[in-house]
């Protein structure tokens, strides 16, 4: 097929919708499929206010008709809800054209935080971008139960997968000189992260954050006894995650969470809140703990087991979720019925 994927956060930014387009559009090519991303980097584009790495696509619509038209593609995808996605939405639906969509983070919770907007408005903004799609995908049980409960009434599922060659346990030095446990968080540095949570927690060791964000500076004055390690890729971060002895996760707000199959993949247990994506990921496996007391949440995953970790990490594939996505687009052109002669 040929398949338009079309994106607001894509390539700019190192989060975790990205990371799934990456690898879903590297599965997709093995599978023999074209495939076109349409993102902000088409269009343009300003930096976000308080998030300079991520660009903002200026009035894109003419431009992305120009793609899509070019493109002709078989079926069309709407990742994210910004600018970029509404204009796709709005030009499938001038020409009368078949979409799916993905609701994978809480936008609407986001941008409320940040700017004071009624989440209310919001949400009702979101039920309308995604009730225009054929399907809406979705990462977990729990993320399906919100959408319907918001209306959003057609919903699949795309499940998350883990790479399994990158993430695995390896011999490191990385933390030698820390305190032990080594409690490591690793992801965007933001309000919505819920960082302050886990810093303030009062527990022997070290608190390491690997990543950056707008709120790094802020955090590192509040909380200058933790480690910053800044952004790691690749070797450094597997080697971050088998240094460390519990993954600690305190966002209440993300609704999957890459980064616990990635610590999992690599033998490290999990701590978090009882919360959709943490509660979807670990479920009753004993590789992780879920507890309104983070502090708890800590102590009790820190008896786990690593190999129990590894071996439900590998449950998950992207085998297994990129058919997932290949079986819920649907065609963007709906067939005309043969004519009937009499």
């Amino acid at each position: 097929m040929k398949i338009l994927i079309a994106t607001d956060t894509y390539p700019q930014q190192l989060n975790g919708v990205s990371r799934v387009l990456d690898k879903t559009y590297r599965e997709l090519k093995k599978r023999g499929h074209e495939v076109r991303i349409l993102s902000a980097d088409d269009c343009t584009a300003f930096p976000w206010p308080g998030y300079q790495e991520v660009k903002i696509a200026v009035f894109p619509g003419r431009r992305v008709a120009r793609i899509v038209d070019d493109f002709s593609p078989d079926a069309i995808h709407i990742m994210t809800e910004g600018p970029v996605g509404w204009a796709v939405r709005g030009y499938c639906k001038q020409r009368g054209l078949r979409f799916t969509t993905s609701w994978l983070s809480r936008l609407s919770e986001y941008v409320s935080i940040r700017y004071k907007i009624p989440v209310s408005w919001l949400h009702n903004l979101l039920l309308r971008f995604h009730q225009s799609a054929a399907q809406t995908m979705v990462t977990t049980d729990g993320m399906a139960s919100e959408a319907k409960i918001m209306g959003i009434t057609r919903v699949c599922y795309w499940r998350r997968g883990v790479e399994l060659e990158k993430f695995r346990p390896v011999q490191t030095t990385i933390f030698e000189d820390l305190p032990r446990p080594i409690m490591l968080n690793v992801g965007r540095v933001a309000i919505e992260k819920s960082l302050d949570r886990f810093l303030s927690i009062d527990l022997p060791g070290t608190k390491v954050i690997v990543g950056d964000g707008p709120q790094l500076n802020a955090l590192k004055r509040k909380f200058p006894a933790a480690v910053y390690l800044g952004v790691r890729e690749g070797e450094k971060l597997t080697e971050c995650y088998s240094g460390a002895d519990v993954f600690v996760f305190p966002s209440l707000t993300d609704t999957f969470g890459l980064v616990n199959l990635e610590a999992l993949a690599c033998g490290l247990p999990v701590a978090a809140y009882p919360v959709t994506g943490p509660k979807d990921i670990i479920g009753n496996a004993p590789v992780g703990v879920l507890h309104e007391d983070l502090k708890v949440a800590i102590k009790r995953a820190l008896l786990l087991n690593g190999e129990d970790c590894i071996a439900h990490a590998r449950t998950f594939t992207w085998d297994v979720a990129t058919e997932d996505f290949i079986s819920s687009l649907v065609p963007a052109r709906m067939e005309q019925p043969a004519a009937v002669e009499f």
